[in-house]
Protein backbone atom coordinates (compact mmCIF):
# COMPACT_ATOMS: atom_id res chain seq x y z
CA UNK A 1 0.00 0.00 0.00
CA UNK A 2 1.24 3.60 -1.01
CA UNK A 3 1.62 5.79 2.27
CA UNK A 4 0.83 9.01 2.27
CA UNK A 5 1.30 11.42 4.74
CA UNK A 6 -0.16 14.99 5.12
CA UNK A 7 1.56 18.27 6.74
CA UNK A 8 1.36 22.00 7.54
CA UNK A 9 -2.32 22.34 9.02
CA UNK A 10 -2.45 24.46 12.22
CA UNK A 11 -5.08 27.56 13.80
CA UNK A 12 -4.81 30.69 11.70
CA UNK A 13 -6.98 33.82 11.64
CA UNK A 14 -9.28 34.66 9.01
CA UNK A 15 -6.88 36.12 6.06
CA UNK A 16 -4.05 33.92 6.60
CA UNK A 17 -2.46 31.39 4.40
CA UNK A 18 -0.91 28.38 4.98
CA UNK A 19 0.63 25.67 2.82
CA UNK A 20 0.02 22.00 3.08
CA UNK A 21 2.38 18.93 1.90
CA UNK A 22 1.65 15.27 1.02
CA UNK A 23 4.57 12.76 0.88
CA UNK A 24 4.24 9.53 -1.18
CA UNK A 25 6.43 6.84 -0.38
CA UNK A 26 6.16 5.47 -3.84
CA UNK A 27 8.74 5.07 -6.97
CA UNK A 28 6.04 6.00 -9.06
CA UNK A 29 4.22 8.84 -8.13
CA UNK A 30 4.31 10.13 -11.58
CA UNK A 31 1.66 8.02 -12.41
CA UNK A 32 -0.82 9.13 -10.29
CA UNK A 33 -2.89 12.14 -10.30
CA UNK A 34 -3.22 13.72 -6.96
CA UNK A 35 -5.93 15.55 -4.91
CA UNK A 36 -6.85 16.90 -1.97
CA UNK A 37 -10.52 16.47 -0.26
CA UNK A 38 -11.50 18.06 3.49
CA UNK A 39 -13.89 16.63 5.61
CA UNK A 40 -15.56 19.17 8.55
CA UNK A 41 -17.42 17.58 11.63
CA UNK A 42 -20.44 16.52 10.21
CA UNK A 43 -19.96 17.00 6.90
CA UNK A 44 -19.58 14.52 3.96
CA UNK A 45 -15.90 15.10 2.60
CA UNK A 46 -15.76 17.09 -0.62
CA UNK A 47 -13.49 17.43 -3.41
CA UNK A 48 -10.97 21.19 -2.99
CA UNK A 49 -8.25 20.10 -5.95
CA UNK A 50 -6.39 18.10 -8.49
CA UNK A 51 -3.61 17.40 -10.27
CA UNK A 52 -2.61 15.02 -13.05
CA UNK A 53 0.17 13.45 -13.63
CA UNK A 54 1.60 15.86 -16.41
CA UNK A 55 1.94 18.75 -14.37
CA UNK A 56 -0.67 20.56 -15.95
CA UNK A 57 -3.89 19.73 -15.76
CA UNK A 58 -5.51 21.61 -12.89
CA UNK A 59 -9.09 21.79 -11.27
CA UNK A 60 -10.47 23.65 -8.44
CA UNK A 61 -13.67 23.40 -6.10
CA UNK A 62 -15.87 26.40 -7.05
CA UNK A 63 -15.42 27.90 -3.32
CA UNK A 64 -11.53 27.84 -2.99
CA UNK A 65 -11.12 29.11 -7.09
CA UNK A 66 -8.62 32.15 -6.97
CA UNK A 67 -7.46 31.16 -3.36
CA UNK A 68 -6.16 28.23 -3.37
CA UNK A 69 -3.26 26.55 -5.42
CA UNK A 70 -2.32 22.95 -6.26
CA UNK A 71 1.06 22.09 -7.22
CA UNK A 72 3.58 19.02 -7.09
CA UNK A 73 7.33 17.85 -7.11
CA UNK A 74 7.42 14.35 -8.84
CA UNK A 75 11.31 14.60 -8.01
CA UNK A 76 10.50 14.84 -4.08
CA UNK A 77 6.90 12.51 -4.79
CA UNK A 78 5.36 15.33 -2.71
CA UNK A 79 2.15 17.70 -3.62
CA UNK A 80 1.42 20.94 -2.28
CA UNK A 81 -1.69 23.04 -1.57
CA UNK A 82 -1.11 26.59 -1.25
CA UNK A 83 -4.11 28.30 0.58
CA UNK A 84 -4.42 31.90 1.03
CA UNK A 85 -7.20 34.28 2.21
CA UNK A 86 -8.47 31.65 4.13
CA UNK A 87 -12.03 31.47 5.32
CA UNK A 88 -13.52 30.05 8.87
CA UNK A 89 -15.71 27.86 6.34
CA UNK A 90 -12.21 26.58 5.03
CA UNK A 91 -11.81 24.48 8.86
CA UNK A 92 -11.74 20.72 8.18
CA UNK A 93 -9.31 18.02 7.72
CA UNK A 94 -7.92 18.17 4.59
CA UNK A 95 -6.87 14.83 3.08
CA UNK A 96 -4.53 13.80 0.34
CA UNK A 97 -5.42 11.53 -2.40
CA UNK A 98 -3.76 8.96 -4.99
CA UNK A 99 -6.13 8.07 -8.13
CA UNK A 100 -5.09 5.67 -10.94
CA UNK A 101 -5.69 6.14 -14.65
CA UNK A 102 -9.53 5.76 -15.72
CA UNK A 103 -10.60 7.28 -11.69
CA UNK A 104 -13.19 10.32 -11.29
CA UNK A 105 -10.84 12.69 -9.70
CA UNK A 106 -14.25 14.65 -8.05
CA UNK A 107 -15.13 11.34 -6.16
CA UNK A 108 -13.24 10.99 -3.33
CA UNK A 109 -14.15 7.08 -3.25
CA UNK A 110 -12.50 6.46 -6.65
CA UNK A 111 -9.34 7.05 -5.17
CA UNK A 112 -6.54 4.25 -4.76
CA UNK A 113 -5.09 5.70 -1.89
CA UNK A 114 -5.40 8.27 1.31
CA UNK A 115 -3.39 10.16 4.00
CA UNK A 116 -5.00 10.37 7.61
CA UNK A 117 -5.41 13.89 7.06
CA UNK A 118 -3.92 17.29 8.46
CA UNK A 119 -6.34 19.34 10.82
CA UNK A 120 -7.02 23.06 9.29
CA UNK A 121 -9.07 25.77 11.87
CA UNK A 122 -9.77 29.31 10.63
CA UNK A 123 -11.15 31.64 13.38
CA UNK A 124 -13.16 34.38 13.08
Amino acid sequence: QVQLVESGGGLVQAGDSLRLSCLASTRTFSNYAMGWFRQAPGKEREFVAVIGWNNRNTNYADSVKGRFTISRDNAKNTVFLQMNSLKPEDTAVYYCGAAVAGANWYVGREYAYWGQGTQVTVSS
